[in-house]
């Protein structure tokens, strides 16, 4: 008879204890709950689970403790964290601590119980490995599903050197994901060297990337080193890598492949130990198929894709983000930080932000030296967000919508999406149709344009026949 697994469910909270007990007792899995970490850090001298699920935020020993006793005693075991605190501070020292995953709160019960039968796999498979990382965390605030995402990729390339192709709109912070991937790696003791490619004039491109000798070209009075040779053992971040010129193309590709290069105008190889990582807000597949970008090199930068979504898909996130860029300005200012009235707060967060993260951040800027009280009220703000933009085209709004969603897909390395947008647009149309004809099937399949047998399967192979007739 097959040993039955045994999970441990530590968190304050008696309702999440309660939920996850239930729900794993109904898969089959034995359950032995704690209200605080130190009860089963004490435990663990004498009985070991095959599975922890904690908190991290709790009275007495934090889950991140327990995690490291967990490491130090029984690393065999591995552990789920599930936490209200969904930033990247505990999501990285999560997955430093070693947790196998990281589950922000609220999470859907069945999710938690499919990771710890994961986890059971995998134990049983091989066991489970540590994940560490280093140094300060730059400020990334996100509680939205798609940087959960982002903290969860950040903690989990904690050990690597691998290169990594940030993409994304302008302004959605992609200098700061690259500054935690560098401070959370083995290279966080190196430099960190920024370059915009697309700020840099052509002409003057290759000389900043790989330096110059004296003499190399006219006004080169000496010799000088390029960021290569700067972020020497550290990091190179390339933003806007998709405007480089073909040229360069291939000299960045050969440095990727063997770490040397030549300075401008020099006869003697250099080598460098360099992890980059780049960046771009255009589509480098495209850009590919159009003959415009590599396609080897496209392959050597996108080891591991990181998606940041534009501000729109993560509008949870901006009432935070304003609370956190209006107290950054007043500091930067030395003024008492101003406070957005709610029906302000609100109205913010149904704009549609084109700039992003750095639209909202230099809105508050404004905020802070141009509102004349300390209360912030609609009339307060800059002419050109008192009042939503005009969406234009509703037509063109979805379509651009579904183009963000497809291109989100695509960075996750995701597959089969035709299928699942597919199905997913099909069931939108259908269930609009029903609730707009009472339920009535031969009236919705009129609106719809299809024959009443054709909605009739469809509403099968969605599982919508329930309630319609």
């Amino acid at each position: 008879m097959a040993k039955q697994s045994h999970v441990w469910v530590i968190d304050d909270d008696r309702s999440i204890r309660w939920v996850l007990e239930k729900a794993l007792e109904r898969g089959g899995i034995s359950v032995r709950t704690f209200a605080s970490a130190d009860g089963a850090r004490d435990l663990l001298e004498r009985e070991r689970p095959d599975v922890i699920v904690t908190d991290i935020r709790m009275p007495g020993a934090s889950g991140l403790e327990l995690l490291e006793a967990i490491n130090a005693k029984a690393p065999e075991i591995p552990v789920i964290v599930i936490t209200a605190h969904t930033n990247l501070d505990s999501a990285v020292a999560s997955y430093r601590g070693g947790a196998f995953e990281y589950l922000p709160k609220p999470f859907d019960v069945d999710k938690a119980v499919g990771l710890v039968r994961r986890a059971l796999e995998q134990r049983k498979e091989r066991g489970i490995s540590a994940i560490a990382g280093h140094g300060a965390v730059p400020e990334i605030i996100g509680e939205a599903p798609a940087m959960q995402n982002v903290f969860r990729a950040i903690g989990r390339l904690s050990k690597a050197h691998f290169s990594v192709l940030i993409s994304g709109a302008s302004g959605t912070g992609k200098e700061l994901v690259a500054r935690a991937l560098h401070n959370h790696s083995p290279r966080a003791r190196g430099p960190f060297v920024v370059i915009n490619t697309a700020a840099v004039p052509r002409e003057l491109l290759e000389s900043e990337l790989f330096g110059h000798e004296r003499g190399a070209f006219t006004g080169a009075q000496t010799q000088r080193k390029g960021r290569f040779e700067q972020a020497n053992g550290g990091t190179l971040f390339l933003d806007e890598i998709g405007d480089m010129s073909a040229a360069l193309q291939t000299r960045l590709l050969r440095v990727l492949a063997d770490g040397r290069f030549y300075r401008l105008g020099g006869h003697t190889e250099i080598e460098t130990d360099v992890r980059v990582i780049a960046a771009t807000n255009q589509d480098l597949e495209q850009r590919v198929q159009q003959q415009r970008f590599r396609e080897d090199l496209f392959h050597r930068l996108n080891v591991i894709r990181i998606y940041l979504p534009p501000l729109r898909e993560r509008r949870e996130d901006i009432p935070a983000l304003l609370a956190h860029f209006l107290k950054k300005s007043a500091a930067e200012l030395g003024v008492q930080a101003k406070q957005l009235a709610a029906d302000t707060e609100a109205h913010l967060g149904q704009l549609p932000w084109p700039g992003n993260v750095r639209q909202l951040e230099n809105t508050c800027r404004w905020l802070t030296v141009m509102a004349p009280a300390q209360l912030i009220h609609i009339d307060d703000l800059p002419p050109d967000s008192r009042s939503p933009a005009d969406s234009g085209d509703p037509n063109q709004d979805w379509e651009q919508g579904l183009r963000d969603v497809a291109r989100q897909y695509l960075a996750r390395g995701e597959s089969a999406i035709y299928k699942d947008l597919g199905a997913r647009f099909e069931r939108i149309l259908i269930e609009a149709a029903l609730t707009h004809t009472s339920g009535r099937k031969q009236e919705a399949a009129q609106k719809l344009g299809l024959g009443r047998n054709t909605l009739t399967r469809k509403l099968k192979e969605l599982g919508l026949l329930k309630g319609s007739r």
